[in-house]
């Protein structure tokens, strides 16, 4: 090998020198026969280890040995292995050559038309032809296959992205369908006794038979309002007890049966400071109060007469130097508890200004009712019903609150009196520092729109 006869120029220099400097105690080193050649040169690992690659490699002359570095162990591999892989390449290099050349006769042979030179040969290759057509013709059918699935997905998506969008307008045109909406659609759909009465009453005078036991059928019937009192001949204010649900039963009533026409049903009066305001969630749901003085009717209450009918609200307002005014509203409804009592009104009218929608950030139309003990207000760092000591359909806080204190007297420093922000005189309460206007008297009251007098 070349590393031998590599080491063999190396140690005959070596040799060489050992005899031109001497070696030995008489200075003289004898030449062995045969030294000046490599066929007595032995190269071997030296001494015993695992992995031939990390011991020294040493050379044997004799009679002189001389250790060479381990590099050369791996220097040697090295050089085995590359002859080894230029072999190999040689070898696949051949093959394809043979490849090449049987497949450009076998062409040769296809585009000449003469038979092939070896059947063997022509046999092998229409194998590997007819292998190769059917892996491809397999291949095909995978693809087509495959093809075919996914057309069916992408259908199969394009329907249900159709029906998600089917159900999700459904599911938008349900949330437009509140509680209140279905209430107005039922309150539509209910007949108004009221209006058959008073046609009655004013077409016939002398009813003969049949027609006088239609009208006294009618009148049987329990009123749903002061509006259905009044249309049976009772015109003196009072209380009296309305049946607006029969599902939940008859409540008593403060009827005012005088003022504008009358038929009104009082939800809220102030008279004299006798009842505290500043009151419960549960208080407001149920009512407090007298209804022959001071009191409020009752959050469930109000709903109930509410939903039966389109009702007209009334607010009579009066201070303290005799000035009176009152704000009118053609619609006001108010929800049921499941939605907070959330307020319902519009159509204003009157003397005493639209204080309820006064302006954007201060409107208590939609909102929900707020008390000291449970926050439905739009106020974030706060409950305004706390603050001002009463419940009351609030805002960020309020341009209104006809349930705050009572002051008899005009009041300095916070605004938790009864308050109307666009009553004719306030304009001097901006600072702080100035009196705050009281109200003497104040009433909120309700009528059906179609209540003939």
């Amino acid at each position: 090998m070349k590393l031998v006869y590599v080491c063999c120029s190396l140690l005959t220099v070596v040799w060489q020198e050992v005899e031109a400097s001497g070696s030995g105690p008489s200075g003289v080193l004898d030449r062995v026969s045969g030294g000046s050649s490599c066929s007595q040169v032995r190269l071997k690992p030296a001494g015993q280890c695992e992995d031939e690659e990390e011991c020294p490699y040493q050379i044997t002359l004799p009679p002189l040995t001389i250790q060479l570095p381990k590099q050369f162990r791996l220097l040697e591999k090295t050089m085995k292995e590359l002859q080894s892989l230029k072999e190999t390449v040689n070898r696949l290099k051949s093959s394809c050559l043979e490849c090449s050349s049987q497949q450009v006769d076998l062409n040769l042979q296809k585009d000449s038309g003469d038979p092939p030179t070896n059947s063997a040969e022509q046999s092998q290759g229409d194998t590997r032809t007819r292998v190769y057509r059917n892996g491809n013709n397999s291949d095909n059918d995978i693809v087509q296959h495959m093809q075919v699935k996914m057309n069916r997905m992408s259908i199969s998506l394009k329907n249900a992205r159709s029906q998600i969008n089917s159900l999700q307008g459904r599911l938008e045109e349900l949330n437009l369908l509140n509680l209140q909406n279905v209430e107005d659609i039922v309150d539509r759909k209910v007949e108004n006794i009221t209006g058959i009465v008073n046609k009655i009453s004013s077409t016939c005078t002398n009813c003969p038979g049949q027609q006088q036991q239609q009208l006294q059928h009618l009148t049987n019937i329990t009123p749903r309002d002061c509006s259905d009192i009044s249309a049976l001949g009772q015109r003196k204010n009072g209380v009296h007890q309305v049946t607006p649900d029969p599902r939940n039963g008859s409540f008593a009533v403060y009827c005012d049966m005088e003022e504008f026409g009358g038929g009104w049903t009082v939800l809220q009066r102030r008279i004299n400071g006798s009842v505290s305001f500043n009151r419960t969630w549960a208080d407001y749901k149920k009512g407090f109060g007298d209804p022959k003085g001071e009191f409020w009717l009752g959050n469930d209450k109000i709903h109930l007469l509410t939903k039966t009918k389109d009702m007209i609200l009334r607010i009579e307002l009066e201070d303290f130097e005799g000035t009176r005014g009152y704000a009118k509203y053609e619609q006001f409804y108010v929800s049921n508890e499941f939605l907070n009592y959330r307020l319902s009104l519009s159509g204003y009218s009157g003397t005493a200004g639209n204080a309820l929608q006064f302006s954007k950030h201060f409107n208590h139309d939609q909102k929900f009712f707020t008390t000291l003990d449970k926050d439905n207000d739009m106020y974030p760092s706060g409950n305004c019903g706390a603050y001002y000591g009463s419940g009351w359909w609030f805002d960020a806080c309020m341009s209104a609150n006809l349930n705050g204190k009572y002051y008899k007297t005009k009041y300095k420093g916070k605004r938790d009196g009864i308050f109307w922000g666009t009553w004719h005189n306030l304009t001097s309460e901006y600072y702080p520092t100035n009196y705050r206007q009281t109200f003497k008297n104040v009433k909120m009251m309700i009528r059906p729109k179609n209540y003939a007098p």
